[in-house]
Order: structure tokens, then C-alpha cells, then sequence
């Protein structure tokens, strides 16, 4: 149920030609707040990103609401959503969150579960994704938005930049071909070895299901003569890959994209294995620039000292990008959710945002334009590999 508070339905052009006569408002009762919904795994063995994604977005929402709210009116996170991943579960919290008051939806948080809220939410509810990279994650309506890289442009890049920087010539895959994340980096990945001039020597697949003994594939890469390997997983796939190659002697290099990302806070991991670990993600919690600092200091304040991750940084980045096309489309928390999701949608194209995670744009179809980063886990933290 969409804003049933709601009295009289303003189309989003109304809406803009209201806000520009009338003055806009102090932070005054309930009717007068954005509810903005966050939906991602809080349990789970994805926790690690849900619940960066749904503390980061409230330190967003308080930074705002501080300086001016969302085109003058208070911003309120609602509690999020927990779908453990899981498409199912994802539908049924979107509509809880409906039912709460929900207007906009920072997620959903991973691909397969986003791909079934967009269905939902198509051309009705505005929907920005932090971190769901399948491209189907943002198919179901004009207006879903992406902050982070697709799959396919996670891939390419890889290559890409294995190749530019002489990392290796002979590489070797292993992933998980049951999930749609791990097999859309994969397939651009393999597509663009061969544009970018790398052998593909070894090409090992599980299926998550069968994610706990790596033997045989990491034997055979082993074998291969593979320089490098590629690995398009999750963080927690990925840290049990890294022990069982340990296990074995396998001497080889290590790249990953932004699923690695959390490896060094798995539980019981010996982080040692990591060091040496490449990987592309658009943030470090280890940069020296005055903006993360900021961030990793009041996220650190405000959840007992942890660092956040790129999906923190992301969800960060998003809320930012909502007030920045919030105060450009001059919506207001009377409009209807189809109203506010058409007027958002169309000031997405006009902002720019220098965020934590790069400075962003976006295009008609809400893929987010900025530059990838290359870091690798040096001493138990993220050193940049391009400076």
C-alpha cells in the first residue's frame, strides 16, 4: 500500500511548480518525512553487506537531515528489510515496507533478490540499488538506478586491467555457476581474455551447494600452469578457496572484484591468506582523503568500531544521490510513490555526485558512469594499486 496518507494525488510537474512558489518545510510531524526503505541480507552469510548497506544509509539520512533534509523535509531509514539473499523473501519485505509508509528503496542489495524486487517496483516505487550487479537488476521499469558496476563491466575491467598492468598472461577462473552475480563477472571476464591478450589455461566451476571443498578444481589449477586466478565470488566462498589453496601449495596470484570485498572481517579466517589478494572495488576504508575519513570515523562511532566495506560506501553514496535528485526534482512527502518515482527518475540524468565511491552520473538506463579502483590487501588493509 502506497502513502495511503496521501489526500489528493499531484502529478511530480505540479509537484515542482508547487515547491517553487510555496516555502518548503521545517521538520514538522510524520506526514512531513521521507520513509526510504533498505532491503538486503541482515542474517546470513551476506550479512556482512546488508547491514553495512542499512548503517551506512542512517548515517547518510542523519548527515542530511542536518543540513536541510531532502528538499527541506526530514529523511527517516526505515527498519530494513531482511531477505538473507533470497528473491522470496526480498518480495515479501518490500511489501512490508510498503505497507510501513516505504516512497524510495535503497536496494535491494544482491542481484538475484533485486531482480525480483524490480519486477515489483517497476515504474511505481523508486528503486536505487547499492550493489546488485546483474544487469537484470535494474530491467523492470525506468526508474531503477545502480550505484555500482554491472557484472559484465566487473569482468571486462578485470582483464582489462590484468593485461595493462602485466599481472599475468596465463589465468585460470574458478566460480560458482548457480549464481547469476558470479556468472555474469565470469562470462565477460573469459570474453575479454582473449581481447586483451590473456590465455585462459583453466576454467573450474562449482555450485553453491558443493561450496565447501575446492580440492579437485584448485588441483587442477594447480596443474594448469595458471599465473593468476580469477575468482568472481562472494567473500565467504572466497576465503575458504584462499585456505584450501594454502592447504595444497598452490603459489599463484589472486584477483577478485567487489564480492571479495569482506574477506578480511570473515569469521576465524586467518587473514594472513589474504595478503597479496587483488581486487577492483570503487572504495577503501584505508583512504587518506577527508571524505572517507569522515565516513569511517562516524561509522566506526556508530557501530562499536567497525570499518565499513564498499557496500556501506555504496549505500552511503546513495542517499546522497536521492537528496541531490530529490532537491532537483523539488518532491515532497505528500506526492504519491508513482509521482515521486517519475520526478526522481527524471532529475537522475541532471545531478553529478562526488561521492565517496568516485564522482557519479547516470544514464537513461540508470547505469551509474564512474571510474573503477584497483587495491590490494597489503599488512591487513586495502592499499590502492594505481598510486
Amino acid at each position: 500500500m502506497r502513502n495511503l496518507k496521501k489526500v489528493l494525488s499531484i502529478t511530480a510537474a505540479a509537484a515542482m511548480a508547487f515547491t517553487s512558489i510555496a516555502p518548503v518545510s521545517v521538520f514538522a510531524d510524520d506526514e512531513e518525512t521521507f520513509k526510504i526503505g533498505v532491503i538486503g541480507p541482515m542474517t546470513g552469510d551476506y550479512a556482512q553487506y546488508g547491514t553495512g548497506v542499512y548503517n551506512a544509509a542512517k548515517i547518510a539520512a542523519d548527515e542530511i537531515n542536518e543540513n536541510g533534509g531532502f528538499n527541506g523535509y526530514k529523511v527517516e531509514i526505515l527498519d530494513a528489510g531482511d531477505d538473507q539473499g533470497d528473491p522470496d523473501k526480498a518480495i515479501h519485505a518490500y511489501d512490508d515496507l510498503l505497507d510501513k509508509g516505504m516512497q524510495m528503496l535503497c536496494g535491494t542489495v544482491t542481484s538475484g533478490a533485486c531482480i525480483a524486487v524490480a519486477s515489483e517496483a517497476a515504474d511505481s516505487t523508486f528503486l536505487f540499488t547499492p550493489s546488485a550487479t546483474a544487469v537484470e537488476s535494474i530491467e523492470g521499469g525506468d526508474n531503477e538506478f545502480r550505484m555500482c558496476f554491472t557484472d559484465p563491466m566487473q569482468g571486462t575491467k578485470s582483464a582489462e586491467y590484468i593485461s595493462e598492468k602485466g599481472l599475468a598472461t596465463k589465468v585460470a577462473t574458478l566460480y560458482d555457476s548457480a549464481a547469476d552475480y558470479n556468472v555474469g563477472v565470469h562470462d565477460a571476464f573469459v570474453e575479454a581474455c582473449d581481447e586483451y591478450g590473456l590465455e585462459l589455461v583453466d576454467d573450474q566451476k562449482y555450485t553453491t551447494d558443493s561450496n565447501q571443498d575446492f580440492s579437485a578444481q584448485l588441483q587442477s589449477i594447480k596443474k594448469s600452469g595458471a599465473e593468476l586466478l580469477f575468482l568472481p565470488n562472494y567473500y565467504s566462498d572466497n576465503a575458504l578457496i584462499l585456505q584450501q589453496a594454502s592447504d595444497i601449495g598452490l603459489d599463484i596470484k589472486f584477483f577478485g572484484v567487489d564480492g571479495m570485498d569482506g574477506i578480511l572481517n570473515v569469521e576465524n579466517f586467518d587473514t594472513s591468506l589474504a595478503e597479496g589478494v587483488m581486487l577492483l572495488t570503487p572504495f577503501a576504508a584505508t583512504g587518506e582523503d577527508e571524505a572517507t575519513k569522515n565516513f569511517v570515523k562516524a561509522y566506526g562511532d556508530a557501530n562499536n568500531g567497525e570499518v565499513p566495506n564498499q557496500f556501506a560506501a555504496d549505500a552511503y553514496d546513495v542517499i546522497y544521490a536521492m537528496k541531490a535528485a530529490a532537491d532537483d526534482a523539488g518532491i515532497t512527502p505528500d506526492m504519491s510513490n508513482e509521482d515521486i518515482s517519475a520526478a526522481m527518475s527524471e532529475s537522475m540524468l541532471n545531478i553529478t555526485i562526488d561521492g565517496l565511491t568516485g564522482e557519479a552520473k547516470w544514464t537513461e538506463d540508470g547505469e551509474c558512469d564512474k571510474a573503477p579502483k584497483a587495491y590490494v590487501i597489503k599488512d591487513g588493509v586495502y592499499a590502492s594499486m594505481d598510486e
